[in-house]
């Protein structure tokens, strides 16, 4: 599967741009800090009383960096975003609780080894996140992350297992955003057809989401990953796997994109094994990372 290949070589070439507004918008963000302290919990986080507008999930999260702001629509080019969502699925559900992944048992398997099993089927208040998390429950026997990656995309020679895939993901996420007033609707003509589009309306949330991926491989850098907040840290993978993570450093100077992309490539060369053995790990987090790097 094409988009479950290696990245190597981590991001897309940097486009040549001037570089601009590269010291602005450091002051801090008061409303950071009503959307991160307990972004990381492995709990429901639906439970906080944040207003709607600003609370995303990491799959709006990683639609809105991919997304062209007065286009409205993303790059007909990006194969790797399909699949990309569907990891961000997996881990917002580990996330709030909802699945994780099978005890290892006597011999010890590998992440890609070991089945995701549902922990809790309590209702995540979020479609998307809802029929995915009946699919994990339904199934029996279980399947792996890496497999689930692949049905919820829809990736799959068996006509018996089509019905797993998650349909018209990018277009529900965009109308998410649009409730939560972020994003529009219009339409534009293309020539031969006509094409629903979303434009960003409110630039300070992604702008406010930039900015936080922009500090923590920056001025928030701790060098640690167990260190980071998890859902930033799974935001920088899942980021990174759909091919959106350049859209947040483009506007930084030279040497701090060069900066930036170090510390972000160092995070890519971490091994998942090693990393989900340690304390207070998110297991599922490292197999979702496994499966986009193996």
């Amino acid at each position: 599967m094409t988009s479950l290949t290696q990245r190597s070589s981590g991001l897309v070439q940097r486009r040549t741009e001037a570089s601009r507004n590269a010291a602005a918008d450091k002051e801090p963000d008061s409303a950071d800090e009503e959307n991160g302290p307990r972004r990381g919990d492995e709990q429901d986080s639906d439970d906080g009383g944040d207003a709607k507008e600003t609370r995303l999930t990491l799959m709006e999260e990683v639609l809105l960096l991919g997304l062209k702001d007065r286009e409205g629509y993303t790059s007909f080019w990006n194969d790797c975003m399909s699949s990309g969502l569907r990891g961000c699925m997996l881990i917002e559900l580990a996330l709030r609780g909802r699945v994780q992944l099978e005890a290892n048992g006597m011999r010890r398997k590998g992440l890609l080894a070991r089945k995701v099993i549902c922990k809790s089927d309590a209702p995540t208040g979020d479609v998307l996140l809802d029929e995915a998390l009946k699919h994990i429950k339904e199934t029996q026997p279980p399947e792996t992350v890496q497999r689930w990656i692949e049905l919820l995309s829809g990736e799959t020679w068996n006509p018996l297992k089509l019905h797993y895939q998650l349909r018209n993901v990018r277009e529900r996420l965009a109308k998410n955003l649009v409730e939560k007033g972020v994003l529009t609707t219009e339409k534009q003509n293309f020539l031969l057809f006509d094409m629903t589009t979303h434009p960003l309306t409110n630039c300070d949330i992604k702008q406010r989401l930039i900015r936080k991926l922009q500090e923590a491989v920056l001025d928030k850098w701790v060098n640690d990953p167990h260190r980071m907040d998890k859902r930033m840290l799974a935001l920088i993978f899942l980021a990174h796997s759909s091919d959106v993570l350049e859209n947040a450093f483009a506007p930084l100077l030279d040497d701090q994109y060069d900066l930036a992309m170090k510390r972000v490539r160092h995070l890519l060369d971490l091994e998942p094994e090693g990393e989900s053995m340690k304390a207070n790990a998110n297991e599922l987090l490292w197999a979702v990372v496994a499966a986009f790097t193996k």
